[in-house]
């Protein structure tokens, strides 16, 4: 891990000292990794711009430090679930436009204009919520109008699009400056869903063409619609795990080259050894058949490793070897056994997810074992882990 004033430049091999860390584990995030992906992720849509979502704390990598290097990669602007998230972003000093993908509470609308975000709107009342929020303002509240083709998640009945755009366009502290739908199923490109959106969301366009409104800023493509679904590059796409390095679905791994960029480290806190027949961690359900030796990890649960992950499979790097998560992950510590090989001390580093010597355990790996997603293995490490973020400067960031 690289603490303050430290080089984020280390050789090939040499070991990384974690610094001012007084449970010795962190999360270490590359952003030129995430600059990288940005820039493969544009180069698919090259008529588009780019709108990266850093929600969720940038899925658990830092927002802001995210946002950042996403910029500079060459996203023209960024995306957030909440007006609090947008109000971080601004609170640091980024400018740029930053959309709000779900549509904000009444009483939250206010905190939004004043944040200067553009909010995405699919009811009566979420519009006059709005208006009501920009009234005297200098110039009139850039919102993008959300459209629901088939996700039915958020957003407006297609037959009710050309009235709700009407109703923007009849306040005037109100501006419809884009049109936007979600794909519900990009990442499964076998499936004829996708399209089947795309052609209501064209109607929709029409719609309000023939309606003499102009819909502004069209948009579609998630990270899988990118990816998979070049119809869905419209005026804007909309990356999300992408351009942390991950494929949105394991159909889609490799069809462009993403540089994961969270690496998850720890320390082994203390070495022991276990007889025949003993069991380890709550309620002893890994019982030993032979003598073994047992590495102690501070990280648990409580920061984001699932509880679960030892018993189904899960396994940790050591000295650049898998080895196996022993018993159930507790609140603050796991076992690792670490019986024959190399010899494994206290302070040797631990890598749950990135790469150590030849050998790499990934996001999705995790998420493989336990039947979920990537996104929610790096939305599930916690504030208890500290976040370094590095570049091939002189230091993190």
């Amino acid at each position: 891990m690289h603490g303050p004033g430290s080089s984020a430049r280390v050789a090939e091999g040499s070991p990384r000292s974690i610094v001012r860390m007084s449970r010795h584990a962190a999360v270490e995030v590359d952003l030129d990794a995430i600059a990288a992906n940005v820039r493969a992720l544009a180069a698919l849509a090259p008529r588009s711009s780019v709108c990266a979502v850093v929600k969720a704390d940038g899925y658990g990598h830092g927002a802001v430090q995210v946002a950042r290097a996403a910029l500079a990669g060459g996203a023209d602007c960024l995306a957030v679930a909440v007006v609090e998230e947008g109000q971080q972003l601004r609170d640091h000093g980024i400018e740029v436009p930053v959309l709000l993908l779900s549509e904000p509470p009444p009483d939250a609308m206010s905190a939004a204009h004043a944040a200067r975000l553009t909010p995405l709107v699919y009811t009566p009342e979420g519009i006059d919520a709005a208006a009501a929020a920009a009234q005297g303002a200098s110039r009139p509240w850039s919102v993008h109008l959300k459209v629901d083709t088939g996700m039915h998640r958020a957003g407006a009945d297609p037959r009710d699009a050309v009235a709700l755009a009407g109703r923007i366009a009849a306040a005037p502290s109100l501006r419809l400056a884009g049109t936007a739908t979600h794909l519900a199923a990009a990442d499964e490109p076998e499936r004829h869903v996708t399209a089947e959106q795309l052609c209501r969301f064209r109607e929709v366009l029409a719609d309000l063409c023939r309606a003499g409104i102009d819909p502004g800023v069209r948009h579609a493509a998630n990270s899988a619609g990118l990816i998979a679904h070049p119809d869905s590059h419209l005026d804007l796409v909309r990356p999300g795990i992408s351009i942390y390095g991950l494929p949105p679905s394991p159909s889609l791994r490799g069809r462009v080259p993403l540089r994961p960029a969270m690496t998850v480290r720890a320390r082994v806190s203390l070495v022991r050894d276990v007889d025949k027949g003993e069991g380890v961690s709550y309620g002893l359900r890994h019982v030993f058949d032979e003598p073994a030796r047992l590495a102690v990890v501070p990280l648990g649960y409580a920061d984001g490793v699932p509880r679960r992950l030892g018993t189904a499979g899960g396994e940790v790097l050591i000295g650049g070897v898998r080895r196996p998560i022993r018993g159930v992950v507790t609140m603050d510590q796991l076992m690792v056994e670490v019986t024959g090989g190399p010899a494994v001390r206290p302070g040797d580093e631990v890598v749950l997810i990135g790469r150590q010597g030849g050998e790499e355990i990934t996001a999705q790996e995790w998420a493989d074992r336990l039947d979920t997603i990537a996104y929610e293995v790096v939305c599930g490490f916690g504030p208890r882990l500290p976040r370094h973020h590095v570049t091939a400067g002189d230091g993190p960031a």
